[in-house]
C-alpha cells in the first residue's frame, strides 16, 4: 500500500463518512453511484496533499482507481498543486494526464477543484478545441469539465468560450449540468462581461431549464430577475 494510503486511513471519520455518503447521492442509480467515502474533510485532505507534493503520476493513477473519493479528490489536488509550479513540459504532462482520466474526475466537487487549474489554464493560450469535444461526450463529468474549465478564461475577462459550450449544454437534462452552466454564466457576467451576459439571457432565458436559469440570474437586481423567470414561464 502506497503511504499516502496509509496516511488517508488514519484520518477516516465514520460518522462524517455517513454523512458524505448521503450528500454526495452514492446510492443505487444515483450520480455518485458506488462512491466510497472514508469522512475526510476537504482541509485535511489537502493537508495531505501537501504532505506529498512530488507524488509521480503513477503513483496518482494508482490512487485515481480507488473506489475511494477521498484517495481520488487527493490525487487531484496534489496534480493541481504539482501543476502550479511546473515548467511548461511538465504542465503539458499533467493536462494529457488529466485529460486521459478524465473519467475518473467522476464528481461534482472533483471536477470543481481541478478543471479550471488545470485544463482552463493549460488551454488559456492555447487551442481550445478540447473543450467543445468534452462538452459533446455522454460523459457527465466530461460535460461537466467543459463548462467549469472556462473558469480560467472568465477570470482573465474572457467570456466567448463560456457562452459557447453553455449553448452546447443547453439541453441536457442532468441537475448537475444545469448548475455548472448557469453558475459560470452568473459569474461570466459578474467577473468579466455583463452586457455579454444579458444578450445570452436575452436569446435563451425563455428556453432554459429553470435551475439554469435561477443559477444565472441570482445575481441581477429584483426587477432584471423577474424580467427572466416570467420570460420563462411563459414558454411553459
Amino acid at each position: 500500500m502506497l503511504e499516502i494510503k496509509k496516511v488517508i486511513r488514519k484520518n477516516a471519520n465514520k460518522e462524517k463518512a455517513k454523512i458524505l455518503q448521503r450528500f454526495f447521492k452514492t446510492g443505487e442509480g444515483e450520480y455518485g453511484e458506488g462512491d466510497v467515502f472514508l469522512g475526510l474533510q476537504v482541509p485535511v485532505s489537502r493537508g495531505i496533499a501537501k504532505k506529498f507534493p512530488d507524488l509521480s503520476l503513477k503513483d496518482v493513477g494508482t490512487l485515481l482507481k480507488s473506489e475511494i473519493h477521498e484517495e481520488r479528490l487527493i490525487a487531484w489536488i496534489i496534480l493541481v498543486n504539482q501543476f502550479k509550479k511546473a515548467d511548461e513540459a511538465k504542465q503539458e504532462k499533467i493536462y494529457k494526464f488529466y485529460i486521459k482520466n478524465a473519467k475518473r474526475v467522476n464528481n461534482w466537487d472533483l471536477v470543481d477543484l481541478s478543471a479550471e487549474y488545470i485544463v482552463g489554464e493549460y488551454l488559456y493560450e492555447r487551442d481550445r478545441s478540447p473543450l467543445y469535444k468534452l462538452a459533446r461526450s455522454k460523459n457527465l463529468w466530461e460535460k461537466r469539465i467543459s463548462m467549469l474549465s472556462t473558469f480560467a478564461f472568465i477570470k482573465k475577462g474572457e467570456t466567448k468560450d463560456t457562452f459557447k459550450i453553455a449553448e452546447l449544454l443547453m439541453d441536457d437534462t442532468h441537475d448537475l449540468i444545469h448548475k455548472a452552466v448557469g453558475w459560470m454564466i452568473r459569474e461570466a457576467g459578474k467577473r468579466a462581461d455583463e452586457k455579454a451576459m444579458l444578450k445570452f439571457l436575452n436569446k435563451h432565458a425563455h428556453h432554459m431549464p429553470r435551475t439554469m436559469l435561477r443559477y444565472s440570474i441570482e445575481n441581477l437586481n429584483p426587477k432584471l430577475r423577474k424580467k427572466y423567470l416570467e420570460a420563462a414561464l411563459l414558454q411553459k
